[in-house]
């Protein structure tokens, strides 16, 4: 991408879309087409296409999108599929008639099936069936890789998807209940270290292992592919390693400074036994990530305490 090409970040605002944001700042680009929800609704196909008509953006990373955890998408699943579906359809069709030069799609790890192979590679997408507490929010997501495929088919368009893993890093959701795993850790053992509390209630038993990527190595990744990756299909983005949940929430108790017991509460969903990436693809094509899931972890929670000295 030229330095002063035109830039619309879709969900610049969210932990994802604003990691973007900075790193592309960082790197020197400065044209960038911003819009919040009440700004421009992504669902609405009226106003999208509005909004490409007049701006033509030249790029678009796709980062937009409903997400939460297990309680936030088992519960709210019509609202987790529909709204997908829309903002990934609208944007990607007004993408296609404004004649974009590039678009990049997020995708998510939970298009892959339940109990796929591990590591996971790319081409497992589709080859069985896929964990029930998150099916909507997948099945949308696969529809939008699937979209990016069909317009490079039909109509020539460079439109490319990546696979991030479970992410974690600033502007992070910290609700409890509808955060992930990792930031709902965080919370948890700060808000006992600041209230003298004995133990800390983990979800499930603590046995599912997951992967975890700090967002600012995934806004590199994807600048990094916006540069050099013109195929269908999808790209892994991840660290290639993985962690116990048990594991996850004694460095974070560690790093939070917490004295107290950890309890498993094991009538919780445990989710996906396990979900780890093969990131040879990624590797392959030149890119592989920085930041420690320790020295990660350090950044956020410096971060999240200084914003939550007390409750």
């Amino acid at each position: 991408m030229d330095l002063n090409a035109k830039i619309y970040i879709a969900g610049h605002r969210g932990m994802v879309g604003s990691a973007v944001n900075r790193f592309l700042k960082k790197t020197g680009y400065t044209n960038f087409i911003l819009k919040n929800s009440s700004e421009l609704d992504l669902t609405n196909q009226h106003a999208v296409n509005t909004f490409f008509e007049a701006e033509k953006p030249e790029y678009v990373f796709l980062a937009a999108a409903r997400v939460g955890g297990i309680m936030a998408n088992n519960t709210y699943r019509a609202d987790f599929i529909y709204e997908n579906l829309m903002m990934e359809s609208n944007v990607i069709h007004a993408a296609y008639k404004e004649g974009v030069k590039k678009l990049l799609f997020f995708g998510s790890s939970c298009i892959y099936p339940k109990f796929a192979p591990q590591p996971m590679k790319e081409e497992y997408m589709l080859t069985g069936l896929l964990e029930h507490t998150n099916e909507p929010y997948a099945i949308s997501k696969i529809a939008g890789i699937k979209l990016c495929d069909a317009y490079r088919a039909q109509y020539g368009c460079n439109f490319i998807s990546v696979m991030p893993t479970n992410l974690y890093g600033p502007n992070d959701n910290y609700d409890l209940q509808n955060a992930h795993v990792l930031p709902s850790l965080i919370r948890k053992f700060h808000e006992a270290k600041l209230n003298n509390e004995s133990s800390v209630t983990v979800w499930g038993t603590g046995a599912p292992r997951r992967e975890f990527l700090h967002v600012d190595d995934l806004a590199e990744a994807c600048c990094f592919l916006m540069g050099s990756y013109n195929e269908e299909g999808l790209v892994n983005i991840g660290a290639g390693e993985d962690i116990t949940i048990s594991e996850l929430a004694l460095l974070i108790k560690e790093i939070v400074g917490f004295e107290g017991t950890i309890e498993f509460d094991h009538s919780k969903p445990d989710g996906t036994p396990r979900k780890l990436l093969d990131v040879s693809k990624l590797t392959s094509l030149g890119w592989t990530y920085n930041i420690s899931l320790r020295e990660g972890l350090k950044r956020v929670y410096d971060e999240y305490s200084a914003q939550h000295l007390v409750n």
